[in-house]
């Protein structure tokens, strides 16, 4: 707060002569140099000119000590060797702020000792035009005792005097720089917002506005940075009880000489209660207006005096009655829903017996008296008391009539499009615009509803999630209209076979939910899901071709899978998952063991994301072996991770972390880090490992930047892409991220680096990947290997696509190999190439070289 206080003792009447004057055209050179006759009666002063850098370019000195040694002293060290560095520091940011700033005390070292100095600048033109610094050193040591006593009391006085006014004062002082990043703010706002004020500064303050009012005072805020306008603005600001408060803040800006922003000043200002004292009045206002001016409103007035009650023609014409009907509260009646008689009644009897409140609201629905229509009325009423201030003649005691009630005004407005609109917003929050089936919040609310119910009478109701296992193929080969006529195909069709008391929902993608009251037990659950699917799986028919859809189920039944929504609800997408990790197209009720699958799953990702953080990731190396002549033309890098009890273990123990895609790729990238380390190392001992492969996931190429991660890696550390592989599975074409696939893998064939298709044959549509997809390798999986020996159709599986490799100029890689009988019956169909544990097992770097 010092500092807030000690920025407004310069701001004396001699600073706004400054920013009035205009920058001084400098005529001469030695216009600055002054008579000597006038040094004794004068303080010891410096003068100088530095150009626009702040080199100088002249220097007078004066006769006086303090002229000369400062004379010399430049001469031995340079002029900024005078000052203290944090002054220095302080003297440069006031004349980057403003071309006259405030007049500054600094610290000389000087030759005889430290001085105190007060330091004047300004901006000036030189005898070219050019934009110079001129100023004066002037020794403020050497004056009188008392004098420098009275002005260090003074400006003790004067620090102490604004630092009073600001502690004192009901508005919190601020300021901030052009760009309105706020550099200071008063003691008070940390009072107001429990806020200190340091996390005020800059953009700090927005943090206690509230969040419905930040868009607007932002906008405002950089309009008047723009326009540097003066400020006036209200907003909500958080109190330090945690309570919002309205504040209202204005703000000036302050120029320089040029016109320029320098700084803006400003203060908040409490206004809560006159802010909600305004609004309170002008909404009262507001509708005594309205009643006096509706035109369009429906009038009731109702004398309390006299009894007497008075319909507006429009009010008749809103009931679609004629205007000379008698106003009566028996025909209102007669129009009022049934439904709402009661509400309407109770209303009336109110007014006749003069119980209302001052203000009141109510909303019913009518049918026109006319056509039938029904319309929904909404009803506001007033009441008018006798003044409180003046006696009547009429009390027989002669008391006084104060606050007795008068007159009951109530306008009627007809709201029904509206009602309509707020319906129609209130649906379209609620249900899936593609299906208009409920959406996934509506679903759930209904879901959390059966089970409080069920809980209250102890029944059971059955909950079944669905996945659509065609979706993808839907959008990928036909386009999304035909994946979006899928979905509503299915949900028309999944509607139309579900049970009666059924509630379907569609959650999000291609997932959809039932729950049924009738699914009371999981063998009902079971044939119900069995009809659904048999109905489900039927072709659909779109644009002349038929769609295929597999559907995944998973099922529950409240009472015996789950207590509550959310552990039934998890319970069958526990079940779903494992419907669709057995094959899809089936349904799979939930069973306890899923629940202990879910926990290994979620343990492996937590020993995957512990082993990426503890960097006990490691790649065992395995050779890839010319069965002609053995020798080892690369080598496939197989992730390996260290348990700290259990020693090196094999990826199974993390399957599940494959799946996972941010750790799948925390994995790859730990991977790749340690086997381009091994292989630079390898290289820089004389030792090539021919071409070293590396497994890629779907994961990674769900991230665009795939292709430059990896290339800029292979750079940085140094290792030529004619020693580095890709393997990738089919899965990668098939998964998330595939629309990635084909652009990553040109960039990797350009930049040299050899793809390899790894578990060739086990997929879908390799043949296609084949012909869109730059392929160098082809690596047959080890179950078509395994049992070379004794089926004869998994040898005529290798052959066919040895020969469909070498006819595409492909390599052929066997994997799995382990016996020479599969290493002589692969040599037979002509694949040279292969791995496994009879030419060599998975090795650490440090066993490749011996």
């Amino acid at each position: 707060m010092d500092y807030f206080v000690g920025r407004r003792f310069g701001e004396t009447p001699s600073e706004a002569g400054h920013a009035a004057s205009q920058p001084r055209k400098f005529l001469g050179r030695n216009n600055i140099a002054f008579s000597p006759l006038f040094d004794p009666l004068l303080p010891a002063v410096v003068r100088w000119i530095a150009d626009r850098r702040g080199r100088l370019r002249q220097l007078e000195a004066g006769s006086t000590a303090f002229g000369r040694q400062c004379e010399s002293d430049v001469a031995a060290h340079g002029w900024l060797a005078l000052f203290d560095p944090r002054d220095l520091r302080l003297l440069v940011r006031a004349v980057a702020c403003s071309p006259h700033p405030d007049p500054m005390i600094v610290t000389l070292r000087l030759g005889d000792g430290p001085r105190r100095a007060l330091v004047r600048v300004a901006q000036a033109r030189g005898p070219e035009g050019e934009s110079i610094w001129i100023g004066t050193v002037e020794d403020i040591q050497s004056h009188d005792g008392e004098e420098t006593r009275e002005l260090e009391a003074a400006l003790r006085e004067s620090e102490q005097h604004y630092r009073a006014s600001v502690d004192l004062s009901p508005m919190v002082p601020w300021t901030a720089a052009p760009d309105g990043a706020i550099q200071e703010v008063g003691p008070l706002w940390e009072r107001l917002t429990g806020m200190r004020p340091e996390q005020a500064l800059g953009a700090g303050w927005i943090d206690a506005l509230h969040p419905e009012d930040v868009p607007g005072t932002l906008a405002l805020w950089t309009k008047k940075l723009e326009s540097g306008a003066p400020v006036d603005v209200t907003y909500r600001v958080r109190s330090s009880d945690g309570r919002y408060r309205w504040m209202r803040a204005r703000a000036a800006a302050r120029r320089d000489a040029s016109g320029n922003i320098i700084r803006w000043y400003g203060t908040l200002e409490d206004v809560h209660a006159a802010h909600l004292a305004e609004q309170a009045l002008a909404e009262s206002e507001e509708r005594f207006r309205l009643a006096v001016q509706s035109a369009r409103l429906g009038i009731w007035d109702y004398d309390a005096i006299t009894g007497i009650q008075t319909w507006s023609d429009e009010f008749k014409r809103m009931l679609g009655i004629s205007l000379d009907e008698a106003a009566t509260t028996e025909l209102a009646l007669s129009l009022v829903h049934d439904e709402d008689c009661a509400k309407f009644r109770a209303m009336v009897q109110a007014v006749a017996e003069l119980s209302l409140p001052p203000y009141f609201e109510a909303t019913f629905r009518i049918y026109r008296s006319d056509t039938g229509a029904m319309r929904w009325i909404k009803s506001t009423g007033w009441i008018t008391q006798s003044d409180s201030g003046c006696s009547t003649d009429r009390s027989p005691v002669g008391g006084s009539d104060a606050g007795r009630v008068t007159r009951v005004i109530v306008t009627f407005q007809d709201v029904t499009e509206q009602r309509n609109a707020e319906d129609r917003i209130r649906w379209a929050a609620t249900h899936d615009p593609l299906t208009n089936l409920p959406n996934r919040a509506l679903w759930q609310e209904r879901l959390e509803a059966m089970t409080t119910d069920a809980k209250g009478d102890s029944s059971r109701f059955g909950l079944m999630l669905f996945d659509i296992d065609e979706l993808k193929r839907a959008n990928d080969t036909l386009g999304h209209d035909a994946g979006d006529a899928l979905l509503c195909n299915f949900a028309e069709r999944l509607q139309a076979s579900a049970p009666p008391d059924a509630l379907v929902g569609r959650l999000g993608g291609d997932e959809f939910g039932l729950v049924a009251a009738s699914l009371a037990d999981g063998r009902v659950l079971q044939q119900c899901a069995a009809r659904l699917l048999i109905n489900l799986r039927r072709p659909y028919a779109y644009d002349g071709q038929a769609l295929e859809c597999g559907v995944s189920i998973g099922g529950a039944v409240f009472g015996e899978h789950g207590d509550n929504a959310q552990d039934l609800l998890k319970a069958a997408d526990l079940a779903l998952y494992a419907s669709k990790a057995s094959g899809r197209g089936r349904l799979t009720l939930f069973h306890s063991e899923l629940r202990a699958e879910a926990q290994q799953r979620s343990s492996m990702i937590q020993l995957a994301r512990e082993a990426v953080e503890h960097d006990l990731i490691l790649p065992f190396y395995q050779p890839r072996v010319d069965l002609n002549t053995g020798q080892v033309l690369g080598y496939e890098a197989l992730l390996r991770w260290k348990h700290a009890r259990l020693g090196i273990q094999l990826p199974g123990s993390i399957a599940a972390a494959f799946g996972h895609a941010e750790i799948a790729v925390a994995l790859t990238e730990k991977m790749l880090g340690a086997v381009t380390h091994d292989i630079r190392e390898w290289l820089d001992a004389g030792f090539d490992p021919g071409r070293v492969a590396i497994n890629a996931s779907s994961a990674d190429f769900m991230r665009g930047d795939f292709a430059d991660y990896i290339l800029d890696t292979l750079s940085r550390t140094g290792v030529p892409t004619a020693n580095f592989e890709i393997e990738v599975t089919e899965t990668v074409f098939l998964g998330r991220g595939a629309e990635h696939v084909e652009h990553i893998l040109a960039q990797f064939s350009r930049a040299g680096v050899r793809i390899a298709l790894d578990d060739f044959g086990t997929g879908y549509a390799s043949l296609s990947h084949l012909k869109n997809y730059p392929v160098d390798v082809l690596k047959i999986d080890r179950s078509f290997v395994r049992n070379l020996e004794q089926d004869s159709g998994d040898a005529a599986i290798v052959d066919a696509i040895v020969k469909l490799g070498t006819s595409l100029g492909i390599e052929i890689v066997a994997e799995g190999v382990e016996t020479e009988m599969q290493k002589a019956i692969l040599l037979g169909h002509g694949c040279t190439i292969a791995q496994g544990f009879l030419l060599g097992r998975p090795a650490p770097k440090t066993s490749i070289i011996r």
